[in-house]
Formats: C-alpha cells, sequence, structure tokens
C-alpha cells in the first residue's frame, strides 16, 4: 500500500513536471523536452554554438527550447532581430531574474531588469563616459598612453628573439584602459587588484557554462546546498570587498564637484540626491563597475587576440594595412581616432575582425517585458529570449564572404567603407552595450599603433592555426604564439 502510494505520488510529480514544459498555444515549436532537464541534452555543453544552428536549420528563425522548465525562444537572422530589438524595442528589453548569472550580479547594470532603475544608471553611464572623453582627445590620450607598456612588452621580446603568447599583454592592456575611467588610475601588470580580479571572472565564467549553472537554473531546490556553484558566489563576494575599500578611498580624497573619474561621478550624484535617490546606493556602485569592468576587458581583449591571429595568418592583410597606415599618418607622432575616416581599409579589417570574432555570441540574455508577438507567433510575458548573433553575423545574402575572412565585406566597388545592417556584435536596440564606442577606439588605436611599429608573424614551428574558438560567456581564441619584428624605417611614437 506504501510503495502504490509512493509510486502515485511520483507519477503525479512527473505529470505536473511534463505539464510544465509544455508549450503555449502559438508558441515557436522545437524539440520535444524532458521533465527537469527540458531540453538541455540537445545542447553540449562545450560549444552549443553547432546545436542552435542544427535546431535553427529544422525549425526556422524562431524556435524554442526549454532550459531546465523554462520556456527559452531563440531568435536568428536580420530579420528577426530587428523586430524584435529596434521594432519591438521595449517588448524584448526585459532581462531573465531567476537565473544563476542574474543572481551572481543582482544589483549589477548589465543584467537589471527593464525599468527605472536600470533607465536611470545607463542614462547615468552614457553621460559619465561622454564627460570622461569618450570619443574626445582625453580618451584618446589615456588609451595611447597605455599602448606604450604594450609596446615594451613587445619590443622585449623582439631583443630575447622569442616568441610569446599575447593573452596576458591584451587582457592587461584593456583591463587598465577602463580602470583608468571607472578607477582614475592604471595597475602594474603584476598588482593584486588586477590578479585576483581577472582570476575570479575567469573562474565565475566557466562556472556559468558549465553543467552547474545549469542545474541551478533548472533544480530550484538545491540552490542552498553546498555545490560547486557556490564558489562562484564566494568570488563575487570577494571582488566587491576589492572595490569597496577603492569606493572608501575615494570618499577619504575627493573633493565633491571635481570629478577624477566614474566612482567620484557616481558619489557626487549619492550627495545630489540625498534620500530621493533609492535607486542610486553603494551596493548597486559596486556591482555596477564590476559589470564594466567586466565587460570592458574581456570582450576588447578577445576580439584584439582574434585580430592578430588573422593578421599573422593573413600576410597581405597586414601588410596593405600598413601601407594605408604609412600613407596616412606620414611623419606624425601617433594616430588619431578620427584618422578611420581615411583609412577605410583597416576599418574594413577592424570590422570584419568584430563579425568573425563574435565575442558575445548569445549576447546578454533578454526576456518579454510584455505579451507581444514574433513574426506570427505568441510569447507571454517573461519569456526568455536568446540573440544567436552568430546567425546573423554569418548571414547567407548579408555578406559577400560569409564564412570566410575578408575585409571585403565591408567595401564597396569603390573600395569605400559600408557597414551592412547585419554588422551587430554589440547587439542592437535600447540594450546595446554601453560601452562600444570606447571599444570600437580601442581597437582601432591600439591595431594602428602597433601595426605601425611591428610586423607580426606566425612562428614557423607553430603549426597550422586553429581558428575554432573556445566557448564561454565570451568566445576567445585557442591559444597561440606570436613572433614579433620591427618593420623597416621605423619612426618614434612618441605620445
Amino acid at each position: 500500500m506504501f510503495v502504490s502510494f509512493i509510486l502515485l505520488w511520483i507519477c503525479i510529480f512527473f505529470f505536473i513536471l511534463c505539464l510544465k514544459c509544455q508549450r503555449p498555444k502559438n508558441f515557436p515549436p522545437g524539440p520535444p523536452p524532458l521533465p527537469i532537464l527540458g531540453n538541455l541534452l540537445n545542447l553540449s555543453l562545450d560549444n552549443p554554438m553547432r546545436d542552435f544552428e542544427r535546431l535553427r536549420k529544422c525549425y526556422g528563425n524562431v524556435y524554442s527550447l526549454f532550459i531546465g522548465p523554462k520556456a527559452a525562444v531563440v531568435i536568428n537572422g536580420v530579420q528577426v532581430m530587428k523586430e524584435a530589438m529596434i521594432t519591438k524595442a521595449a517588448d524584448f528589453a526585459g532581462r531573465p531574474q531567476d537565473i544563476f548569472v542574474s543572481d551572481l550580479t543582482r544589483k549589477g547594470i548589465v543584467l537589471a531588469d527593464y525599468g527605472a532603475t536600470w533607465k536611470e544608471h545607463r542614462r547615468f553611464a552614457l553621460m559619465t563616459f561622454r564627460n570622461f572623453g569618450l570619443g574626445k582627445q582625453s580618451m584618446e590620450q589615456r588609451i595611447l598612453g597605455e599602448i606604450q607598456y604594450t609596446m615594451e612588452t613587445l619590443e622585449k621580446s623582439i631583443v630575447t628573439g622569442t616568441t610569446f603568447s599575447p593573452q596576458v599583454m591584451f587582457h592587461n592592456a584593456a583591463s587598465n584602459i577602463i580602470c583608468q575611467v571607472l578607477f582614475g588610475k592604471r595597475y602594474e601588470y603584476d598588482d593584486n587588484f588586477i590578479k585576483v580580479v581577472v582570476q575570479c571572472f575567469k573562474e565565475n565564467s566557466k562556472i556559468a557554462n558549465g553543467p552547474w549553472a545549469m542545474l541551478y537554473d533548472s533544480v530550484p531546490m538545491i540552490r542552498n546546498l553546498p555545490l560547486p556553484f557556490t564558489k562562484a558566489f564566494k568570488n563575487i563576494e570577494t571582488c566587491k570587498k576589492l572595490v569597496t575599500r577603492l569606493i572608501t578611498e575615494h570618499k577619504e580624497t575627493r573633493v565633491p564637484g571635481q570629478q577624477r573619474d566614474f566612482l567620484d561621478c557616481y558619489l557626487d550624484e549619492l550627495d545630489k540626491r540625498g534620500d530621493d535617490g533609492f535607486s542610486f546606493c553603494e551596493d548597486r556602485l559596486i556591482m555596477f563597475v564590476l559589470d564594466l569592468h567586466f565587460a570592458g576587458t574581456d570582450t576588447t581583449s578577445n576580439t584584439l587576440l582574434t585580430g592578430f591571429l588573422y593578421l599573422m595568418t593573413y600576410p597581405s592583410i597586414q601588410e596593405r594595412c600598413q601601407q594605408e597606415i604609412d600613407q596616412v599618418l606620414e611623419k606624425r607622432d601617433h594616430a588619431s581616432y578620427d584618422d578611420r575616416h581615411n583609412m577605410p581599409y583597416m576599418q574594413a579589417v577592424i570590422h570584419e575582425v568584430q563579425r568573425i570574432a563574435n565575442t558575445v555570441p548569445l549576447s546578454v540574455y533578454h526576456c518579454t517585458t510584455n505579451d507581444t508577438k514574433l513574426m506570427g507567433y505568441s510569447l507571454p510575458r517573461g519569456t526568455l529570449i536568446i540573440q544567436n548573433l552568430n546567425s546573423v553575423l554569418s548571414e547567407e545574402g548579408q555578406w559577400k564572404f560569409p564564412h570566410e575572412f575578408n575585409p571585403e565585406n565591408f567595401l564597396n566597388d569603390q573600395g569605400e567603407f559600408v557597414k551592412p545592417e547585419a554588422f551587430m556584435p554589440f547587439s542592437a536596440g535600447p540594450r546595446m552595450c554601453l560601452g562600444e564606442n570606447l571599444a570600437r577606439m580601442e581597437l582601432f588605436l591600439i591595431m594602428v599603433t602597433l601595426l605601425r611599429k611591428f610586423k607580426f608573424i606566425w612562428p614557423e614551428d607553430a603549426g597550422q592555426p586553429d581558428y575554432t574558438p573556445v566557448y564561454g560567456i565570451t568566445l576567445s581564441p585557442k591559444p597561440y604564439c606570436m613572433k614579433v619584428q620591427l618593420r623597416a624605417k621605423q619612426q618614434k611614437v612618441p605620445i
């Protein structure tokens, strides 16, 4: 009798789970889900991008999956992306709030839900970045100043005659540029702050893309158990303590109204708002700057790594870039961001690198803020939305050469730079990347400055290059080494 009772309850439990995994009426099609797991077995953990493309061919540009019991809709292609992210932007501007990454970054801005708090903080960030020289000469000087340390690293490799891995070099450069905006200072590359924060981000990125994060999302009852995903929350607490120390230092040394950096601006805003600024608080400031630091470091460094991998292995493209750089800059000391308007080929190469790198292939998850429709399908409020940016950046019919590295994708018949509407590595709509302008400036000035002075060579003993990226929150190239030479007839590049 007892056994029958237990079996009955097990059957009822699984029946309820099956009901939870039923697609609503007029919902996008997709593979049949399993209880508890949903469609997790349809996706490989090491790189689900191939699975997304396979399911797209089977179910079309709008299809659904179940991440555990939670329904998600995967959107593909320029037409669908524009309808969701631009035409119906407000309906698709939410962020899911009950998943691992949102719990991990609670009170941050990137994963904050669509509403008054997010709008205020985004407006504040855009205004602050603009005031600190984004797009102006002062920001150029910060970037060009940091490049001097990168060039010192490259020159040391030339003196020793050795090949070296550029991963740490590019990561440190990108990190220090955003640190100057956020904290008003750069850090030596062996500084404890940088080393600890980078290590914590690396570990959290690995956990967020692993099986434990999937279980966290799929089985809420295990979230309070001492399982491996708890390491990610400990890492966040470690980073928060480091930022709290910086905020304390700023409070002791700041002069209200004389902002040195992002932290000062936020503290001034807190003073100005007083008790009325409930959405602005120190807890939110801590996660805000951690969000911005991670976003401003990882994507830029991985794009640079991808760029120099292709420039080494396509030496004719590298040489053509250098010819254009020499012609435009002539005897000038250094490049300016405005020079991009006179360098159509260099612009095409940088954009092609961004297209191929596709550093955030699934963007950042969205969710619907209202009951809405997409391409005729009905999507209830709170539906998780996954953007497959790879489907746009390599869409047939949108690019001359969708499946190969070729700067001609961004050049017209007259050799002029053009940007197709399918180019959206920063996503689109109101939630597109906050740091887009900073990233564009960094990529241009770093690549132009380094290509002007150095020649980058694929080592003879390195074998065939492997362009297959390593999947994570961001895509990165597999580790590689480079050989560097000074170019002939070099001019000094003082700042």
